[in-house]
This record gives structure tokens, sequence and C-alpha cells, in this order.
């Protein structure tokens, strides 16, 4: 080695040593200075008891998030949706083999489980029907024949980024499904792929709304223009979060995402908690009339149902009214529906679950003798083919999921929705973070999704021995109750007396609290 060489090596280690002495020095100082205040203050008794390593505590904390769903839960342990539910939809949206061997790992002991009943005689494959169009609002202006039973669930953009609303567009139209808006008003995304398209009418009326934030007809009749738009939806309260509103996060409100919803942008967007303007079942029904005059178009409503006697009230004033005051499709959300940003107490706690409240409003809508004209539309959980067939069986028409094509999308529950921070790109706007979703490659794991969901819950029903889903009833599904064994959903929601069959004493006598 040179005389040149060995100086330019000494000089480096030097350089390095001295170096590695300032790293240290500032390391030290640094984690005195977090010592010493640790040590003084007041407001976290980890921190000042244990100072530094205290601060370990919030950091495996936010880790614990993400390694749980990995490292340390079974299959059939995590929630909101645990391994199995979600290693089923990436399985279908991937168009993967989807087959198990040895059995299955979920516990059909635990009550609630649903079990559905064979028959010895299956359909078999040449018998099989394929689900046939079912049109919502026939007597409107612009009826629509709705191709599918399983439809995407109202997810806005603003708490959906671009890439994934572009994606759901797509997707949606390579699967022969329908897209809901959510609140949030329709983006050019929501129409870029072709895909049929609900407006929900959220409580804030995002999309068509005036200047002073009230309904618009000339807003409405902009939107019902786009021949994509097919229906239009008016959201009185979310599974999620009955009795609160819409909440997007300050950061989430760019620019493009205000202009839609005519707000300002980098303040929260957060909605009523419920319609100014409606306020008792008569003017719910002037809304629903209002909205179908003005588009022309298919009319209802989303509700999550917690007290139930309200329905009687409506459905009376329907027949007082006339038929054609009854909205086209009611949507009823389950309690454990999904949102990107909810207080927990409403999470947990507010508001029925979907495998009660939909038999029952089933049931009452039978009752009154509208079930033939109400399409009525199950939303809330709906992951896998046995919560699709299920909610077929208690009397849907149609169901609806945000979270599975969520899944479909890439998400990996990482519960970053409200953050800006979620690490797929699904539920962001930080540009470095969606980059990682590519809309042309998801859109079709969104359609493959679709497609495999049709497929397996088919196959459930044709071992039922039915032709096609939608011939699916309440004798073929069966639920676990505590003392292990099952009964069957006809035996717990019985058939309803019809209403004209009924004295008005005896009507009071069935009545629900209010």
């Amino acid at each position: 080695m040179t005389k040149d060489a060995q100086g330019f090596l000494l000089t480096f280690l030097e350089f390095m040593s001295a170096l590695f002495i300032f790293v240290v020095g500032v390391a030290i100082l640094v984690v005195l200075v977090v010592y010493v205040s640790d040590r003084l203050q007041t407001a976290q008794a980890v921190r000042r008891n244990y100072p530094v390593v205290g601060h370990f505590r919030y950091l495996f904390e936010h880790l614990g998030e993400f390694f749980r769903q990995y490292f340390f839960a079974m299959d059939r342990e995590e929630l909101p949706f645990n391994r199995a539910q979600r290693g089923w939809v990436y399985r279908a949206a991937k168009d993967l083999n989807n087959t198990r061997a040895f059995g299955s790992t979920s516990n059909i002991s635990i009550p609630g489980s649903v079990m559905f009943v064979n028959c010895p005689y299956p359909t078999l494959g040449e018998d099989a029907l394929a689900p046939r169009p079912m049109v919502i609002g026939e007597d409107t202006a612009h009826p629509f024949a709705a191709p599918s039973y399983f439809n995407i669930s109202g997810m806005s953009y603003g708490a959906l980024s671009t890439p994934a609303v572009r994606a759901l567009s797509a997707g949606a139209y390579q699967a022969g499904c329908w897209l809901n808006t959510g609140e949030g008003g329709l983006s050019p995304y929501h129409l870029e792929g072709g895909a049929d398209v609900v407006f929900q009418v959220g409580t804030a009326k995002y999309g068509v709304r005036d200047l002073e934030g009230n309904l618009s007809d000339d807003r409405l009749r902009e939107v019902a223009a786009h021949p994509q738009v097919r229906m239009f939806e008016i959201k009185l309260s979310q599974g999620a979060k009955p009795g609160k509103g819409g909440i997007l996060p300050a950061a989430k409100v760019t620019a493009e995402i205000a202009r839609i919803r005519n707000i300002r942008v980098g303040e929260a967007s957060v909605s009523p908690n419920r319609h100014l303007d409606i306020n008792n079942n008569h003017e719910l029904l002037d809304m629903v009339m209002r909205i179908r005059e003005v588009t022309g178009k298919p009319v209802g409503f989303k509700m999550v149902l917690g007290a139930w006697g309200w329905l009687d009230g409506l459905f009376e004033d329907i027949h007082k009214r006339g038929p054609d005051s009854a909205p086209d499709f009611i949507t009823v959300d389950s309690c454990d529906g999904g949102t990107g940003a909810a207080p927990m107490p409403l999470l947990d706690a507010v508001g029925l679950p979907l495998r009660e409240s939909l038999p029952l409003l089933v049931d009452k809508l039978r009752e009154y003798g509208l079930r033939d004209g109400v399409r009525v539309i199950a939303s809330g959980k709906l992951l896998n083919p046995t919560d699709v067939a299920h909610a077929l069986c208690m009397g849907a028409d149609f169901t609806v999921s945000a979270r599975g094509f969520m899944f479909a999308l890439g998400c990996i529950q990482a519960l970053q929705c409200n953050k800006n921070t979620c690490p797929t790109g699904i539920t962001t706007h930080d540009p470095r973070l969606q980059r990682g979703l590519v809309p042309e490659d998801k859109a079709g794991r969104v359609a493959n999704y679709h497609r495999n969901m049709l497929r397996e819950v088919g196959t459930i029903a044709h071992s039922c021995g039915v032709a096609e889903p939608r011939q699916l009833r309440r004798f073929h599904a069966r639920i676990v109750q505590d003392n292990g064994l099952s009964l069957p959903l006809d035996q717990l929601f019985p058939e309803p007396t019809p209403r004209s069959a009924a004295t008005p004493a005896e009507a009071i006598a069935k009545g629900t609290p209010n």
C-alpha cells in the first residue's frame, strides 16, 4: 500500500472515529434530555417512573396492531375480521384455489353460528340458473334492472383515495355490479370505469347541495343526467355510527374533494347527525318523492334499525298517501358495519345487528303488503359467501359490501383509515402511499372477488337444492342457540300475519316500542 493510500485510510478512520464519538455524544445528550423531561412531566405515570424506556410502551402498542394479525392471533380469533375471513377474500380476489383440507377451523358450536340445510338431492350443474336482473323502481321514468345481487356498498371519495375509487369503478364494470358513491358526492373517478352508480344523498347533501347546504334540484338534475347514475339513496344512518354524521379528517380534505363536496379545503368535514329537513316520516316520504320526481330514477333510503316501532307509522303513512309514495328500496345496515372514523361507543353498542334487523324489516313490509314493491338491500359485514347466503335466506333482494371490496383492493386491516397513513394506499391522499395501489391491477381483483362470491354462494344454494341463490328461504338456514343446538330461521322469525287480516286491537298488541 502506498504512503498516500495509507494516509487516506488513516484520515478516513480518524474521521469515522470522530463521527462515531459525535453521534454517541448526541445520542447520550438526547437520552439525558428525554430522561429529565420524563422525570419532570406529570401527565404520564409510566414515563415518570420509567424514563426513556417507558416510550417503548407506546411503540409496542402501535406495532401490536400489525404484529397481532401475523404472529399471535389464531385464524378465527381477530376482530373486526379474522385471518380466515380475510384469507378467503384475498384468494378470491387473486382467483386462487379456495379449497381447504383436513376439515373446518370454524367452531360451529358458538351461539349465532349459521348452518345451511343441505338436501339429499342437490341441484345439478345443468339445472342451475344464473341469477337474473331484478328491477328496482319499476314505476319510475328510468327503472334500474340491477344485474347482480352482490354489489359495492357506499364508500366516499375522500374517505377512499383516487386510485381506490378508480379501481372499484373499473372492477364493478367488469363484474356487472353497482358502485355506491357514499355520501361524499360524485367524483369523475366513480364514472371513469363505466360502472352503474348509486348516488348516496348524505345528511350534508354533498354533491347535490347549494351554497347554503340545502338540497338543490338543479344539482340533482346534473347528477341524474349521467346515464351511469341509476339510483339515489338517502342516507339516514350508517351501521358503524347510527346517529352520527360522516367524518372526514382535515388532512384528507384536498382541494379537489372540497370542490366536489362544496366545502373548505383543509377543514374537517363533519356531516350533521341527521338530515335537517327530515324530521318525521312525512318529510322522509316527501324527500323520496321529490328526488324521484326531479331525477326520474329509483329512490330509497339507508338506515340502521334500533327502535323499530316507527316502521309501523311509516308504512301506515304510505298506505294513506298511496303506493306511489313508497320508497323503491330500503337498505338496512348492520350495527357492526364499517367506517373510516367513528366514536367507539357508537361502534360498540348502538343499533341492531343484521341477523335481527333484516328479517324484522322484511316481515314488517310483508305485514303491510309492501314487500313486492320495495326492494330490500342488506349491508354490514357481508364479506364471505356464508354471510351473503345467510342474508338472502333472511329475505334480502340484494347484498352490498364495502370492506370485502377493500380487502380485494389489498387492505391489510392496518386500522389506519382515519389517519391518512393507510399503508396500502386505499384510504390515504398521500401520493407516496397511493403509488402502491395500481388501479389497472386491482380492478381485476375486484371483479375476481365478485365472480368467486357469486360462484360460492351458488354452491351453497345448490347444496340446499335450489336452482339459484335468490330461491333460498329461511328454512334453508339454522342458527346455533346457547344450548349448542340449532333452530331454523323460519322458526325464529315466523311468517307475519298480513295487516289486512288483523284487527286494530291485534295490530296494537303486535306493535313494537318506538
